[in-house]
């Protein structure tokens, strides 16, 4: 039975994450990172499976939700671009320290945009820019309600349109765009030069309290048949879809009450170069009625190993599954007695998200191109493919008042004793990676967390001092990060243009 330290489930960002923080802070404990497929981020870290923006609600409108009074609430925008700017501080750490050696294999520089039509819409954006234009997170943000000066930002927005009601849009020149995929995979490699052990083709089956101490793993190496055995003093659930059934195989009384509600999701995508040189951005606008937050339609630039795309979605789907590879009995093996009477509260309350999904699923295709023409009206069906996007599975949990209530965003889900936890959720996870992954190890490590902070000072500078409320400390986080991630520099496919 080999033994570990650390023992994370799941080969995506956030075992990634998690795993090369752990190392900085404790370079002599032993890894071992054990993954179902054959390779890693595969699921919802792969860049065709997430929106990937480098989500900081720049350009994201379900951060900043309309209040009973007609204003704009921004609390959820500077949250998640706090937390985004975590991310961008750990990047920079790790360029600057060698562990990282290009980052434009991940990250590019990608104007976030926000755009409306109609005279209820502009009113809301225009509210929404004046809530976040003087915040120091927010700074250099630019609106305006002229359609030549969007032509400018993004020609393919005002290309072709001929409606006549008014339009609006922000403009942020300090956005992203970051292939998880490819950062998972760099992480990892460092893991590995590091001394952590790498398993793939192995499927976690059990999760039981071991009597001497932490936790034995047991799982099925796919390609060999063989069993495996591993004892680990902690042990970090981040497989996705896959969390829920698996921290509840481990018994802990704090995954009681949750369940999970699974959602798919198409993109359309184009690569054809002249439509893609139209369009350097991503764009997001407002989401449908009874739409989940996670379906806000958005106008996306991608660059895949230094490739540029296009992405237009999400168009919702239903699977059971809760992993794209999962199985068809995934949502059926989740319900237990604790998570029933939730689950059934949260279906009986959400009739706008059913009926929206009905429709989204017996849409016609030229309906939902439809939707894409709202963006870029100039857009040709022939230019575009169908594309499946990752499985999503948003957290049902009891509440002392409601009962059962559907939670959009992440949660960490971890042991009274700190030594299991596990993260469930989707949208902004990947982006806020850095900022779960600091709250989890405050969780699960109390004891050392002490120990560990001069040198998570030197990895993510702001923790504990939030920029949001020093000025001159974002400006020169902005500045560092920046030079740190060339995100001064061309995108990585114009870069030779």
């Amino acid at each position: 039975m080999d033994a570990h330290d650390v023992v994370l489930i799941g080969g995506g960002i956030m075992s990634a994450t998690l795993g090369s923080m752990l190392q900085q802070l404790e370079p002599d404990w032993k890894i071992c990172v054990v993954e179902r497929l054959d390779s890693f981020a595969q699921e919802s870290s792969d860049p065709w499976n997430n929106a990937g923006t480098g989500h900081s609600a720049l350009c994201e409108l379900n951060y900043t939700p309309e209040t009973a009074d007609g204003g704009v609430d921004i609390t959820s925008a500077v949250k998640v671009n706090e937390q985004f700017q975590l991310s961008r501080q750990f990047w920079s750490f790790l360029v600057e320290s060698g562990q990282i050696p290009d980052p434009k294999a991940f990250v590019n520089p990608t104007p976030h945009m926000s755009y409306v039509w109609g005279a209820k819409n502009v009113e809301y954006l225009r509210k929404r820019y004046d809530g976040l234009r003087e915040h120091p997170l927010f700074a250099g943000m630019e609106y305006s309600e002229d359609p030549e000066v969007i032509r400018g930002w993004a020609p393919s927005l005002i290309d072709g349109r001929t409606s006549s009601e008014p339009v609006a849009a922000t403009y942020s020149p300090a956005g992203t765009d970051v292939d998880f995929g490819s950062l998972t995979r760099i992480l990892t490699r460092s893991l590995v030069e590091n001394g952590a052990e790498v398993r793939t083709s192995t499927e976690v089956r059990g999760l039981k309290r071991d009597p001497e101490g932490g936790w034995i793993v047991t799982a099925r190496d796919r390609a060999k048949g063989e069993k495996l055995t591993l004892k680990a003093r902690f042990v970090f659930v981040g497989a996705g879809g896959g969390a829920l059934t698996l921290l509840q195989k481990s018994g802990i009384d704090e995954i009681r009450g949750f369940g999970g509600f699974p959602v798919s999701g198409e993109f359309l995508r184009t690569r054809k170069p002249e439509v893609v040189a139209t369009h350097a951005a991503k764009v997001y606008g407002k989401a449908a009625v009874g739409a989940p937050p996670m379906s806000v339609p958005h106008l996306d630039t991608r660059v895949v190993d230094g490739t540029p795309s296009l992405m237009f979605g999400p168009y919702a789907g239903f699977s059971p599954r809760f992993l794209k590879k999962g199985s068809l009995f995934d949502l059926l093996r989740s319900v237990r007695l604790h998570n029933l009477v939730p689950m059934l509260q949260v279906a009986f309350r959400n009739f706008d998200l059913v009926r929206y999904l009905l429709g989204q699923l017996f849409a016609r295709k030229s309906t939902k191109f439809d939707e894409l023409r709202a963006f870029m009206p100039a857009a040709d069906p022939a230019d575009w493919e169908k594309i499946t996007a990752g499985q999503r599975v948003q957290v049902i949990k009891k509440d002392p008042e409601k009962g059962g209530i559907l939670q959009f965003g992440t949660e960490v889900v971890a042991a009274r004793d700190g030594s299991i936890a596990g993260l469930l959720g989707a949208s902004p996870g990947a982006s806020t990676t850095v900022a779960i992954m600091l709250d989890l190890m405050s969780r699960c490590f109390p004891d050392r967390i002490e120990d560990w902070q001069p040198t998570l000072e030197k990895m993510v500078p702001s923790f504990g001092h939030p920029l949001a409320t020093e000025p001159d400390a974002a400006a020169e986080h902005f500045a560092r990060t920046a030079r740190a991630l060339r995100l001064d520099e061309p995108r990585a496919d114009r870069a030779s243009a």
